[in-house]
């Protein structure tokens, strides 16, 4: 495992001939070296994959038997020179029965026997006529066996550097109750499933969602394996399906239907699996529990700094376009009834929003819209208030309007220019004066309006604040903080950029979609300083607070997944490489977590709004700290990363 709680994994499908223990032991070990080389630190290897799966009666054969136990001694030796542990299928004879097995091997040790606990009785494979099932077998040690002996039980996990994993056998996984959800609950990070999983139409999807779901209920990383070209075809085909999963994202799929032996690699965040169990109050241990066995493994493993695993660079943005737009689908349709329900309860058929032209005021008023039509409401009770101040462009002035005819709601302007300088003047504001008082006054101005419309209409104030900003602080308090619900306050930046495009691709029309094609294109701004002399924005946000993406980054590393600052950066310098160097990741990284702490207080007066992903700020319902909460050993952490 390497200093960030990363541990390689990888899993091998070689050739295989039917029954030639040799052959086959040869092609396992040339692969175990093979995987060393790449830095892998546990192997696994296709059930009965020491003699091949097919072998039919041949299993009954004292001298397969016997060759495929001098086999596994065999790799066992040859453990001895390799820096993995290595997890390779075979039968064996306990007593008068056989068993079908997985062997965890590793420096020179067989370091334990696992049985299949559950032999399926299929028309072309019936394994209880030649193996017993491992569920009620007592458990044993093997003197003499392989030259050196062996622990066999089914109620043993093993432990490689700290790192606990189980492993369970091909049709094991497919049960109501799987072996590796108790492994899981007492502590095992990491599943094994040795399989021999003949192909038929549509199973293999039916595999993928069934080691994606299982690794996401029980909080693990599993390994897939199954057996590959060389098995016989009699009957049927073995389509060699691996994968590598992790708390329910696919790491790694190996290509199916290959006549060349293929093995997929992946990093496992061993951190972030138990920092999710922490998080997850069903995680619990409340069931009748089987005493494990422990096996320790210490090996002085290389720290590998390449990662086999892709880090994202957006984590709230699915990089398939489809995947995509399903999301964007799901969010607004979140938004929208969220809203209708909050109109419907209070009978509402008035809604208030300040239209500026930019990103999170267009997504509002598209959700508003959409609620509207939804509950079978006028559009004209939506009332769009453009105020445009000492910092609007004409470039977000005519955005606004222009939409807002289009989306035919009633418009106002106000402008909020004479009621400002007459506040500067009521509290000694200098005319020249460019602080934070300026700024945050027009903000405040314009809440002002809003709600005070609102009660003139007897409507409510559609919130537009998104999550990213929420998590700055980039709200003035009480100003374009506060609505009367914020139908925007999970949704991050980087994704409602990508939203406003969905909706123009997908509903706009004419100038609706030119215009918002535009508003994704422009600058993200509060708009609180003058233009420049070219009448520009001259007030951009992601010059002051740091790019969006990094924001959204830090903010998903640390809130969802609990990792620290040095871990932070180094998966950002992965994901971020070649379009921001180092240094600027960690000063943006270390504004992030002053900015964070010291703007909780905003957090904790959020109005309500609707959650729409993992994370939300919400201080009811998900993210609950003090506003008095002290960052400092973040922040010094920040520091001390600096080279």
């Amino acid at each position: 495992m390497n200093k960030y709680g990363y541990i390689k994994v990888a899993a091998c499908i070689p050739n295989v001939n039917v029954a030639d223990c040799n052959f086959n032991t040869e092609r396992i070990i040339e692969n175990m070296h093979a995987a060393a080389e790449r830095g892998v630190e546990i192997i696994a290897f296709p059930e009965l994959s020491i003699t091949s799966y097919t072998c039919g009666d041949l299993f009954l054969q004292p001298t397969l038997l016997q060759q495929a136990e001098a086999s596994l001694a065999r790799i066992a030796d040859e453990s001895m020179k390799l820096s993995l542990v290595a997890i390779v299928g075979l039968p064996v004879m306990v007593g008068n029965a056989i068993y079908n097995c997985a062997a965890v091997v590793a420096q020179g040790e067989i370091v334990g026997l696992v049985p299949k606990c559950y032999t399926p009785n299929y028309s072309e494979f019936a394994e209880d006529r030649w193996f017993e099932s491992g569920r009620t077998v007592e458990e044993a040690y093997l003197e003499g066996f392989a030259e050196r002996g062996a622990f066999f039980s089914r109620n043993q996990l093993f432990e490689l550097n700290g790192t606990r994993f189980g492993v369970e056998i091909c049709e094991d996984v497919w049960t109501p109750s799987p072996p590796s959800t108790l492994q899981a609950l007492s502590g095992a990070k990491i599943i094994f499933n040795l399989s021999a999983s003949p192909e038929i139409v549509g199973k293999h999807d039916t595999l993928r969602h069934i080691v994606s779901q299982h690794s996401m209920r029980t909080h693990t990383g599993y390994v897939y394996v199954s057996s590959g070209f060389g098995e016989s075809s009699a009957d049927v085909v073995f389509a060699g399906n691996s994968f590598i999963a992790e708390n329910g994202s696919m790491l790694a799929i190996g290509k199916r239907f290959a006549i060349d032996e293929r093995m997929i690699v992946a990093d496992i965040d061993v951190e972030a699996l138990q920092n999710g169990r922490i998080r997850s109050n069903t995680y619990t241990s409340d069931y009748p529990m089987p005493e494990y066995e422990i096996s320790k493994i210490t090996i002085d493993t290389p720290q590998c700094e390449h990662l086999d695993r892709v880090i994202d660079a957006m984590p709230f943005v699915p990089s398939r376009e489809w995947e995509r737009t399903k999301r964007c689908e799901e969010i607004f349709a979140i938004q929208t009834l969220g809203l209708a329900k909050r109109l419907h309860h209070i009978h509402c058929k008035k809604a208030i929003i300040g239209i500026s032209g930019g990103l999170d005021s267009t997504l509002a008023l598209l959700v508003t819209a959409n609620a509207f039509d939804r509950l079978g409401f006028d559009r004209k009770g939506i009332v769009g208030i453009t105020m445009p101040g000492f910092g609007t462009t004409d470039r977000t002035y005519r955005n606004a309007m222009t939409l807002m005819e289009e989306l035919g709601i009633t418009i106002r302007e106000i402008s909020i220019a004479a009621a400002c300088r007459q506040h500067f003047a009521d509290i000694g504001l200098a005319e020249d004066d460019r602080s934070v008082t300026y700024e945050n006054a027009q903000a405040r101005e314009r809440t002002q309006i809003l709600m005070d419309v609102a009660n003139m209409e007897n409507g409510i104030v559609i919130g537009t604040g998104d999550m990213s900003e929420l998590a700055l602080g980039w709200a003035t308090y009480n100003g374009d903080h506060m609505s009367m619900y914020g139908v925007n306050a999970s949704v991050p930046k980087t994704l409602i950029r990508y939203m406003v495009d969905w909706y123009a691709e997908t509903y706009g029309t004419g100038k609706i979609a030119e215009i918002l094609h535009d508003v994704v294109a422009t600058p993200v701004s509060p708009e609180l300083l003058p233009a420049d002399e070219a009448g520009n924005i001259a007030q951009k946000t992601e010059d002051l607070v740091g790019p969006y993406e990094l924001n959204d980054f830090f903010l998903y590393n640390f809130v969802r997944l609990g990792f620290s600052p040095s871990k932070i950066l180094y998966l950002a310098c992965k994901a971020f490489d070649g379009r921001y160097p180092k240094a600027e990741i960690l000063s943006r990284m270390t504004t992030f977590f002053r900015r964070f702490f010291s703007q909780q207080f905003k957090r904790s007066a959020m109005p309500d709004g609707p959650k729409v992903g993992t994370i939300s700020l919400t201080a009811r319902a998900d993210w609950r700290m003090p506003s008095d909460a002290s960052g400092a050993m973040w922040i010094k952490e920040c520091e001390s990363l600096k080279e």
